[in-house]
């Protein structure tokens, strides 16, 4: 059990819990209703901000669409909704004791999904918001693109600029959502986007973080692991340059699930998605579906997935493979983050990727959610 951080706070949690007579429920049930779903099992994960795997707290039958499943917790928490069948989840956070859910499984825009809670639509609010942010930025780079093929100077100046203010404007938002969230689990999810921000800024998030939620253990253990994570980081790359999108991608081997030696530079001649990510991490485990949407929707276009796993533990590895439906290659040194991945693309944070052209050449990086399937479909045609 963890130590109060002050007197005074105690005192104040003592008169709040006496005021109410029982401290908060995080007990919760998930009623839910899924359009175009076939009968089939559904599982309710807790998802973790630290090396630990996923774990399965209830399994419930899908019937004409409709589902419960109940869990409880001392604190709020992230999960996500697995099917026994469908290669699709939600990811769901307990801010109430009785939340519904409406879908509909050939649906993936996180604008349809419905979650009737305070926190599950502040969290939607933040995904549509970057996803919006980042199709800016994005249709700017490719409107820089065409002006510097046409040897556009003075347009291509302005251009540039217009890139940069969207960039710093996606930097403030970011900091600035942070740091005036309300939400611990959205505030800790949130952090998995700060791979560009400033390691000063970063780090003063956390700080404050670890002020505004003193009593959650989630938090805790999320600061002290993603501080853990900058500071391996700035060791790793001080003298080495972060691949960015225009270079030639660097060639990594490693083992695959058989412990057969594998390399990037086998796969080219092909799009790739170079996707970093661990059976431990929450985060990655519920990004995995739009991976797999993406592999199954394009694999006939000269597109593939390489995945490279920061695990430790084989098992928990392969299991995870196994449960997400991950179709194709996997390697890993088994390293966790002292993985030689994680130096030769310098990120901070998982799920992370980037997307290389059949030549070996960055197309993009951290493409998550909707953005994947939107940058592809414009690549792939």
């Amino acid at each position: 059990m963890r130590k109060p951080v002050n007197i005074f706070l105690s005192s104040i949690l003592l008169f709040l819990i006496s005021c109410n007579n029982k401290p908060r429920n995080y007990d919760f049930t998930i009623h839910g209703s899924i359009k175009n779903i076939s009968n089939q099992k559904i599982y309710l994960e807790e998802l973790f901000f630290s090396e630990k795997n996923p774990e399965v707290l209830d399994t419930a039958d899908i019937v004409n669409g409709k589902f419960s499943l109940s869990a409880k917790d001392n604190e709020e928490g992230l999960y996500r909704i697995r099917f026994e069948k469908d290669k699709s989840g939600y990811i769901v956070i307990n801010d109430e004791n009785n939340i519904s859910l409406l879908a509909d499984i050939n649906d993936s825009e996180i604008k349809n999904l419905q979650i009737n809670s305070p926190a599950n639509k502040l969290l939607k609010t933040f995904m549509l918001e970057i996803i919006s942010r980042n199709k800016n930025i994005e249709t700017q780079n490719k409107a820089l693109d065409s002006v510097k093929n046409q040897s556009n100077d003075s347009l291509s100046n302005n251009i540039e600029d217009e890139v940069k203010q969207s960039e710093e404007a996606y930097k403030n938002y970011l900091t600035n959502f942070i740091n005036n969230c309300s939400d611990p689990i959205v505030s800790m999810f949130s952090i998995g986007y700060t791979q560009n921000l400033n390691v000063d800024t970063v780090k003063n998030i956390l700080d404050k973080l670890a002020v505004k939620f003193p009593g959650h253990n989630g938090m805790n253990e999320l600061i002290q692991t993603y501080k853990k994570y900058i500071d391996q980081k700035s060791k790793a790359n001080s003298n080495k340059q972060i691949p960015s999108v225009g270079m030639t991608v660097p060639d990594i081997t490693m083992n695959d699930t058989e412990e057969k030696p594998f390399s990037l530079s086998q796969l080219r001649g092909h799009f790739v998605l170079v996707d970093f990510w661990a059976s431990w991490c929450g985060p990655c485990r519920g990004e995995n579906p739009n991976v797999v949407s993406a592999f199954n929707k394009y694999k006939n276009k000269n597109f593939t997935v390489l995945s490279v796993s920061l695990d430790e533990d084989k098992k928990a590895w392969v299991k995870a493979i196994q449960d997400d439906k991950l179709t194709w290659k996997h390697v890993s040194d088994l390293k966790g983050w002292n993985s030689e991945a994680v130096s030769l693309f310098g990120f901070d944070g998982i799920p992370y990727n980037v997307l290389i052209d059949p030549n070996g050449k960055i197309l993009a990086k951290e493409l998550r959610e909707e953005e994947l399937d939107e940058f592809l479909s414009k690549t792939l045609k």
